[in-house]
């Protein structure tokens, strides 16, 4: 059973990345402008991010077995329309079809995962596993979407997905325990809606400034909307009879920490394949294949490192652990900033200073997944695995929008051409930018998280 749930986590998190390889090829084939183009991206992300609370309350109301089934039926359905596509408004519409089933797969799959173990350390140890394979799912997908373009077509990211989900709908039929549902209590649609809103709106608003600058009111309004939506839905929580995100949890000071922790977090996880890639192909001039293989060993570093937090916590604290992966990836983003250079090479501007910033994610991302439900009671970590993703992909969906606006920015020129300098720069500055967030990062973690995880009554 945990293996099903990790391996729909898989997927969940390979198509966050699998799609990046074979932009160029599908922006091409369907004439899509750029602006249009990184919308293939980002309309995953949003409803992805902005459903998984909705979907974790109902893990825990209806089972996590019926909403895993039907996530990943959907999930299955809009990669065979993705594949299928014809038109930019189809692709992009299969996208938000398959964040949305996406959505439903991920909180109730750490759930699983998470509640299958009762004794702390074979959890814990579960958690690392589960961590690993999200972590390895985002780093594969740069290599199997270059070996599939490659070799076919760009299509074939999306359609190599039905085959697979259909094993895993098969398998999940046979051996997933049924559970009976928790309650009859009411969901919170609207609140639902407001933060996916919210967080599309201000995605938008900040996608714009690309082309319109930050002053624009094709920018601002939004913009203004997105943080106006996402301000309602804090108060209609507050006043819920039900909410989708209780606001009493953010009471725990562990909960609290890791919803905090866990934005930059998400934030590099897009980021890093994203400008890592671009920056292999469009300046190293590495075919798509050659990209994926280029940035293989920060996928196994990841694993490794997931691997291996859970160990390091027992050891040492997860406090220790969640400031040891940050400020390592601040570190390694301070030096992919310096390596990135228009004639840089494979092993000083992608692979040394990436292993860090890998090791780095690889300790933090399963320390503060620990934290976030090992923090909370048995009945609440459904709602509190989608909190943690939630921030997680909200991280990585803003932080994408407004990195692209920085480069575009920085690489701006009155020609209409872009320079091989000052592309590396544009790319360059948003791991600066980034390790600033890290460094920031790990000195709050410092002051607010707690080192047990286990706090809770299980």
């Amino acid at each position: 059973m945990p293996f099903l749930a990790c391996l729909g986590q898989f997927l969940v998190i390979l198509d966050v990345t699998v799609m990046i390889v074979a932009l160029p090829p599908l922006q091409e084939d369907l004439g899509m402008s750029t602006a249009v183009l990184q919308w293939v991206t980002i309309a995953y992300v949003i409803p992805f991010s902005g459903f998984m609370l909705l979907f974790g309350r109902l893990g825990d109301l209806l089972g996590q077995r019926t909403v895993f089934l039907a996530g990943m039926a959907v999930f299955t359905l809009a990669s065979l329309g993705g594949g299928l596509a014809q038109q930019p408004w189809e692709i992009i519409a299969a996208r938000a079809a398959q964040g949305l089933g996406s959505a439903a797969i991920a909180p109730v799959t750490l759930t699983l995962v998470s509640t299958a173990f009762t004794e702390p350390a074979a959890r814990s140890r579960a958690i690392g596993t589960w961590a690993a394979v999200a972590s390895a799912g985002g780093a594969a997908g740069s290599l199997v979407g270059g070996v599939l373009v490659q070799y076919l077509t760009w299509r074939s990211v999306l359609l190599i997905n039905v085959p697979v989900g259909l094993v895993v709908l098969v398998g999940s039929l046979a051996w997933l325990p049924r559970t009976r549902p928790a309650s009859a209590a009411k969901l919170d649609v609207p609140g639902a809606v407001l933060v996916c809103g919210g967080l599309a709106a201000a995605t938008y608003g900040i996608s714009r400034s690309e082309a319109l600058g930050w002053q624009a009111p094709g920018t601002l309004l939004p913009l203004a909307a997105g943080l106006v939506l996402l301000a309602l839905f804090v108060l209609v929580e507050a006043r819920a009879a039900a909410p989708l995100m209780p606001l009493r949890l953010f009471a725990n000071p562990g909960l609290r920490a890791a919803a905090i922790g866990i934005v930059p977090v998400g934030l590099m996880f897009v980021v890093m394949w994203f400008f890592l890639n671009l920056y292999a192909q469009n300046l190293l001039h590495y075919s798509p294949l050659q990209a994926g293989l280029a940035i293989l060993p920060h996928s196994l570093v990841l694993v490794v490192a997931s691997k291996h937090a859970a160990r390091l916590a027992r050891r040492t604290s997860v406090k220790t652990v969640i400031a040891t992966g940050l400020a390592l990836t601040a570190a390694g983003s301070l030096w992919q900033y310096a390596a990135m250079t228009a004639n840089g090479t494979y092993l000083t501007a992608l692979l040394l200073p990436g292993v860090v910033m890998s090791m780095g994610l690889g300790y933090a991302a399963t320390a503060l997944t620990s934290l976030a439900t090992g923090s909370v009671a048995a009945e609440d970590t459904g709602t509190a695995s989608g909190i943690s993703n939630t921030t997680r992909q909200m991280g990585g969906a803003l932080g994408l929008a407004a990195l692209s606006a920085v480069v575009a920015a920085r690489t701006q020129q009155d020609t209409g051409t872009v320079s091989p300098t000052r592309m590396a720069e544009g790319y360059g500055l948003v791991f600066l930018i980034v390790a600033g967030l890290f460094a920031l990062a790990t000195l709050v973690m410092l002051a607010i998280a707690p080192s047990r995880t286990d706090a809770a009554p299980r």
